[in-house]
């Protein structure tokens, strides 16, 4: 008896195929950043931090964009990572690029773990508070134990030995860092867009939009919450654990509010929900900062503050919204079909 192969053509695995495959214009981010590599060779150190700051974002964007988990403690789980590596470089247990990077990540995963078992019991302005405690209390404990942390100085010099035993970190020409950094950013960014898409994804969109309703179907909400947060806490920490290998050092800096609002700017810049509003609001943010620090090196904020104000007045989306409303008005519009006229009698 031959058995006929059958291909899914169910209207829901027909959209699933259609979310996951690939556009023309998602490879512009990527080429965009391989010219950068060879065009400013001097530069690449500015490079190396946009692209952290991008995998930072991408990491926040999950849980906020997609989950509507809102948080101004994120900054902690990018803390740990960092912490996670510096550590372990500087006190000669392990520094290995990759598995170091793997280690952070885990780190940074248990924090988020942990707080989001508890905190992600409380909703609203608590939960708010709650997490920006938690990466307050993480910044203390770094300060206080000084004899692994360093203390206020940090812990400067790490020893990171060359990736793959070859390619060395040179602090002078960064072309290593940017490279490396490019291929962990490319690896998370595919895994974070298949989770979007796929159907844990789309449910953590339907927590965000009506949380009650999917209590209602019996979805496991406070569970896919918990794994959102832990995922998005080991990127963070991914990113943290690579800022401290490419910079060779760790300050209490990755744990500040400082760094939990920029990255927090960065999303409604360029539009969170949408995956590569990471993209955008990082370049935006850290090109601008650049060039109005030179222009005006004691009030460059003012600038973005007043870009931050307009497009959270008038463009919900952020910048990658504004290109989006553009399009389609600009798309031709095509009339509906009429309906054919019925045969007389």
């Amino acid at each position: 008896m031959s058995v006929t192969p059958h291909m899914p053509d169910h209207p829901a695995a027909l959209a699933l195929a259609r979310r996951h495959s690939l556009r023309w214009w998602e490879s512009l981010p990527w080429i965009a950043a391989l010219a950068f590599f060879f065009a400013y060779p001097n530069h690449l150190g500015f490079g190396t931090e946009l692209l952290i700051m991008v995998l930072f974002a991408i990491s926040l964007d999950l849980a906020l964009g997609y989950a509507g988990i809102i948080t101004l403690g994120h900054a902690a789980f990018f803390g740990a990572g960092a912490y996670t590596v510096g550590i372990l470089a500087h006190h000669g247990i392990w520094n290995e690029p990759l598995t170091g990077l793997a280690l952070a990540a885990l780190v940074a995963a248990a924090v988020g773990f942990l707080s989001g078992l508890v905190l992600l019991r409380t909703t609203g302005l608590t939960f708010l508070m709650l997490t920006l405690c938690t990466m307050l209390m993480l910044e203390e404990a770094a300060n206080l134990g000084h004899h692994w942390t360093g203390g206020f100085d940090g812990l400067p010099s790490l020893n990171i030995p060359p990736l793959f035993g070859v390619f060395e970190f040179n602090p002078l020409i960064p072309k290593t860092q940017f490279l490396y950094v490019l291929g962990v950013l490319f690896l998370c960014f595919l895994f974070v867009r298949m989770l979007a898409y796929s159907p844990f994804g789309q449910g953590l969109t339907g927590i965000r939009e009506n949380t009650l309703r999917m209590h209602a179907v019996g979805a496991p909400v406070r569970t896919r919450l918990v794994v959102c947060y832990t995922i998005s806490a080991a990127i963070a920490g991914i990113a943290g654990g690579i800022w401290a290998q490419a910079n060779a050092y760790v300050n209490l800096g990755t744990l500040g509010l400082d760094r939990a609002a920029t990255v927090l700017i960065i999303l409604v810049l360029g539009g969170f929900g949408r995956l590569y509003g990471a993209f955008v609001g990082a370049v935006a943010y850290m090109v601008l900062a650049h060039f109005l620090s030179k222009i005006y090196p004691t009030a460059w904020q003012l600038g973005l503050g007043l870009l931050l104000v307009v497009i959270a007045l008038f463009a919900r989306g952020g910048m990658l919204g504004i290109g989006e409303v553009l399009m389609q008005r600009l798309r031709p519009k095509i009339p509906p079909k009429e309906p054919a006229s019925r045969p007389s009698p």
